[in-house]
Formats: structure tokens, sequence, C-alpha cells
């Protein structure tokens, strides 16, 4: 075990705060937007089939979101904490074996999606509300998609290894590369020219697919490389349970959390399924801006895993506690602008994927009812991000099931009670203040450190922290 700590660590736990997290955000930011945009992207070309299509892509979104987050927040984030607590603590070997180990939970996990969608997806999307022409297509993207799991548990493990280091940069200069490469490309495949015949809604997944066995590939040459921080060996590894129960056990704790987010979203669309298809699209269509919240949370929240984990590893609480309230209240204002201006300028967002009225309609009562609560949904996010690096997450996970709860619920019995579709959202709003304020308010109350006891202080938090 090496006693030296390289400058990166160093940075993790010594520089100023502010401007350390702003500095690791950014590209971080830059790699979510992306990342975010490439299904943006794929669905405006999409929703040039029809509405059908369009439909089909809302009843797939949220499981393939499922994925996306299970594999880069959920196990990614136990994956990066567990590599940040290690280098904090000076293991290094443990570090580096860590890569493998991550490596392995990636591959069992792609497989069960693979299976899991291409043995019950029929049966799912048509509780979720599709029929016809819309679930048959939905078929047929989601067939193509999970059975390239795989590319996106490989993409997204890796990119966490180095993100658990503290270094952002090289996963913002691969996801942008291959972003660039996905935009001709993706409606190349679902329009075809010249040569290349036209695939439809299978181009638009091929394509995807594409984007993640590139980033792969890429990745995986860097941590090869000299400049990895890491040296990760394929021969000669022998595998740790220890190892792998210290990213299962905080990895497995977020995706429950994370799969409450997706549920609170399905039974959101299987509710408006009850309107028609046009109903599915414009809550579908609507609902992709809240995606497009999670990776910006997760901009700012993967650099604050990377050094709240840092921190607890080397002992300095303090500083842990600090970087994630920072965190918190730029995630807030951020997040909380964007669903103001989403509340004001509804059609600014929705005209970009169609025109079709009933989308158009619900689409608008959702950004109009929601959109203003935001600021609570980010604010929820981030400090999960940060309780990951903290290894503490019965909190979060209890914040987005009670959401679940809220939003399943409320939807349900405001649907039974002969509400319309407003009421549901509505639910959908509460549920975002429950799941921010639950999760704000345990870790206020000491939750990082031991049992939530709300100390009225933040001096008494910190006598808290320095007893422990």
């Amino acid at each position: 075990m090496s006693a030296t700590i390289d400058p990166r660590t160093r940075l993790l736990l010594e520089a100023p705060i502010v401007p350390t997290v702003l500095r690791l955000a950014a590209p971080n930011v830059v790699v979510m937007i992306v990342q975010a945009s490439i299904g943006l992207i794929e669905t405006y070309f999409v929703a040039k089939l029809g509405t059908d299509s369009l439909a089909a892509m809302a009843l797939v979104f949220p499981i393939v979101m499922l994925m996306q987050m299970s594999s880069a927040g959920a196990i990614g984030g136990g994956i990066a904490s567990s590599i940040a607590r290690a280098l904090g603590a000076k293991r290094r070997d443990d570090a580096d074996a860590l890569v493998l180990h991550a490596i392995v939970i990636a591959l069992g996990f792609a497989l069960a999606f693979t299976l899991a969608l291409l043995l019950g997806g029929r049966w799912l999307f048509a509780q979720m509300g599709g029929t016809g022409a819309s679930l048959d297509a939905a078929l047929v993207y989601s067939h193509w998609v999970f059975a390239g799991s795989v590319l996106v548990w490989l993409f997204n493990s890796q990119a966490a290894v180095i993100r658990g280091t503290g270094n952002m940069a090289v996963p913002a200069y691969v996801t942008v590369a291959s972003a660039v490469i996905l935009i001709p490309l993706s409606p190349l495949l679902i329009f075809g020219w010249g040569p290349v015949p036209g695939m439809g809604i299978a181009g638009g997944a091929l394509a995807l697919l594409l984007y993640y066995l590139g980033g792969t590939l890429a990745f995986w040459m860097y941590l090869r490389s000299p400049r990895s921080l890491l040296k990760p060996r394929l021969v000669g590894v022998r595998f740790r349970w220890p190892l792998f129960r210290d990213i299962l056990r905080i990895g497995l704790v977020g995706a429950i959390g994370t799969a409450a987010t997706n549920l609170s979203i399905g039974i959101a669309t299987a509710l408006s399924g009850h309107f028609g298809p046009g109903a599915v699209a414009g809550y579908g269509t609507a609902a992709r801006l809240e995606y497009l919240l999670v990776p910006l949370a997760f901009g700012f929240g993967a650099p604050l895993l990377a050094m709240v984990g840092t921190c607890i590893g080397a002992g300095n609480r303090e500083r842990a506690l600090k970087a994630a309230w920072v965190g918190a209240i730029m995630v807030f204002l951020i997040t909380e602008a964007i669903g103001l201006a989403a509340a004001f300028f509804p059609h600014a967002w929705l005209m970009l994927f169609g025109n079709e009225p009933d989308m158009l309609k619900t689409g608008t009562q959702y950004l109009q009812t929601v959109g203003p609560l935001y600021g609570f949904f980010g604010l929820g996010q981030v400090l999960h991000f940060a309780s990951q690096g903290a290894g503490r997450l019965f909190w979060p996970v209890t914040g987005n099931l009670a959401r679940l709860v809220v939003a399943g619920l409320g939807g349900w019995l405001a649907l039974r009670w002969g509400g319309d579709l407003v009421h549901v959202f509505v639910a959908q709003g509460a549920a975002f203040v429950v799941f921010g304020l639950v999760i704000t308010g345990a870790i206020a109350g000491g939750a990082w450190f031991g049992r939530v006891g709300w100390p009225r202080s933040t001096a008494a938090l910190m006598r808290r922290i320095q007893s422990t």
C-alpha cells in the first residue's frame, strides 16, 4: 500500500470547495447533458415517423432510463464511491482491483436487463398503456436496445471508475466525441440514404448501441494507458467478496431509489394511457425534460460523490458535509430555474418533437403543474449522489420510496375519484417536494454520522461529526 497521495486525490481533500466543485462539475455537466441529449436527438427523428412511434418511445424510454440511471448513477455510484474511498484511505491495490470487480458486476446486470426485456417486454409495455401500432413499435425498439444492454453497462461502469478518481474530463471527451458521430448516424439509420436502407425506429436503437460501443472501447483504452491513475489487470486478479460487497452495498440500495424514480414515471405513463396515445406521447415528451434534470444533478453529484467519498475515507467528515451543501444549493437553483422556464414557455420544449394537439395539451398541463417544483427534484437527486459517497443511503432511498407512494397512490386516487390528468400531475409535483425535503432533512439531522437527531445548529452537528 502506497502512502503517496495522488495530486488529484489531494485536490479533493484540500482545495477550496466551491471552485473545486464548479471546476469538476463543468465537464461532467457537459457529459450528462450530451448523453441525455442523445435520447432527445433520437426522439426528434423518431417523431417524424408519426404519433405511434413517438408513443412507442414514451413507453420504452422509462425502462431505457432505468438501465441508464442504474448503470451510471446507482451501481456506477457504488463503483465510484468504492474507488474514491479506497484512494482516500491510500488503498491503491484495492482501487486497482475494484476495476475488474466493477466490470464483472456490470456484465451480470446487463444480462439481467436483456433477459427481462426480451422475455417480458410485451407484457410490461401493455401494462403501461401500449396498444396496437404503438405497442408493436415499442417492442421493435426495445428488442434492439436491450439486446445490446452489455454495451450500456460497460460504458457507464468504466466511466464511473474514472470519475471515482476525480477525473471528470476523460468521460466528457469520450461522450462528446461519440455524440458528434451519433448525430448524423441516427437519421441515417432511421430514414436511410443512398445505399443505406432506412430501418425506422430500429435504426435509432442501432445508432444508440454504436455510440455505446465506441465509448466503451475508448474508456478501456484509457484505463490501460499510462495516463490512467488506476492500473487494472485482466489476468492474475483474485476476486474478493469484500470488494464486490463494497460496490453492491451502495449500488443495490441506490438501485432501489433509481427504480422508484422510473417507476413513478412509468405509473404516470400508464395513467396517461387512459386518455389515449396522444396523452401518452404528451406526457412522455414533457417528462423527458425531467430526465434531463437527472444528468444535470449527476453532473454535480459525481464530483460531490468523489469528494465526499475521498474525504470520508480520509476521516475529514466536516469537509464532506460542507461539500454536499454547496452542491445542493447550486443544483436547487439551476433545476428550479429550468422548471420555471418550462412552466412559462412549455411549447418551446414540446414543439421540438411535434405539434399534435393532444400531445401539446397534455405536455403543457404537465410542465405548468410540475415544472415550478423541479428544484426539489434536483435537490433530492444531488444529495442522493453525495450520500453514495458517504456510503449512507437509507434516507435517500426512503425519500425515493416516499416519492413513489405519493406519485403513484395520489395519481391513482385522482382518477378513481373522477379527476383528470392535471390532478395526476399535482400528485407528481407533491412527490417531488416530499422527495427533496426528506433527504435534506435527514442529512441536516446527522444521518451520515449516526441516527437522525435533528441538531438545532450547525455547531451541534459539527460536534456530532467530531465525536464519531
